[in-house]
């Protein structure tokens, strides 16, 4: 992959060895503004209410936004639609505020994907193999630099293969220690239905995205607790079955 013409340093002061990451652009013009308003009555207007059905339940958006200047939300990951469902709930208003943490090696695989990455998505690309931490620092300058973020990750740290959610990897409790970002439960019910890992296309369907509570950071073991707790409330399904070796020992109360 060839190293992004970086044009938008002026918005985040990035160090240099971080400038030869493919970011989108944050300028106020007229061609941005035109992409990201398109783009946002493609996916809210017509997908999201013609194709996908997507119902939203919780505190909602606008209340949150009102409290939240930064915040990481935080969700289940098993589609490619996990991210754009969640885009599509918040309004768009909010949405130069708005990013997503996205793999590399897909999201900006090739020309077309980066353009709606960069200019649709406002993805941060995310190196899965990176050893130098590059994608932590810039996440990490971002959530301290910028007044107000807004960042979507899965910290799964890929797709669940059968819908169930794994345990989370800490590199969002880094980012919300460090920076103390608070973090937005969210689960997305349905989504393995409609595109699940391995399917060329969504189906059409209902999709539910439910908003939880607002998690103080923490590590990721307390953090994946209190999600697995909340989430559990919604579907007690979500998560895999425990071995039953894994399993506290019962008593045994047969006399016999």
């Amino acid at each position: 992959m060839k190293d992004w013409n970086y044009e938008n340093e002026q918005w985040t002061k990035l160090p240099t060895y971080l400038k030869h990451l493919p970011l989108f652009t944050r300028h106020i013009d007229l061609f941005s503004v035109c992409m990201r308003f398109l783009w946002s009555v493609i996916l809210k207007n017509i997908l999201y209410k013609f194709y996908i059905r997507l119902e939203v339940r919780g505190t909602p958006f606008a209340e949150i936004y009102k409290t939240q200047p930064k915040l990481i939300i935080i969700s289940n990951h098993a589609s490619h639609l996990d991210a754009v469902s969640i885009a599509a709930s918040i309004p768009r208003r909010y949405w130069l505020n708005l990013y997503i943490a996205a793999a590399k090696d897909y999201f900006f695989s090739n020309p077309v994907f980066m353009f709606f990455s960069q200019h649709c998505l406002g993805a941060i690309p995310i190196d899965r193999k990176d050893r130098k931490g590059e994608a932590i620092n810039l996440i990490l300058k971002l959530l301290t630099e910028l007044p107000r973020m807004w960042l979507i990750i899965f910290p799964e740290g890929t797709r669940s293969k059968d819908g169930k959610i794994q345990e989370f990897k800490r590199g969002v409790s880094i980012f919300s220690e460090r920076t103390q970002t608070p973090l937005l439960f969210t689960y997305l019910d349905g989504v393995m239905e409609l595109w699940p890992k391995g399917q060329s296309m969504p189906r059409p369907g209902k999709l539910i995205l439910h908003v939880g509570p607002v998690h103080p950071p923490g590590p990721i073991q307390e953090v994946y607790a209190a999600y697995k707790s909340w989430v559990l409330t919604i579907n007690p399904d979500a998560f895999p079955a425990v071995p039953m070796e894994e399993k506290p020992h019962e008593p045994d109360n047969d006399s016999n």
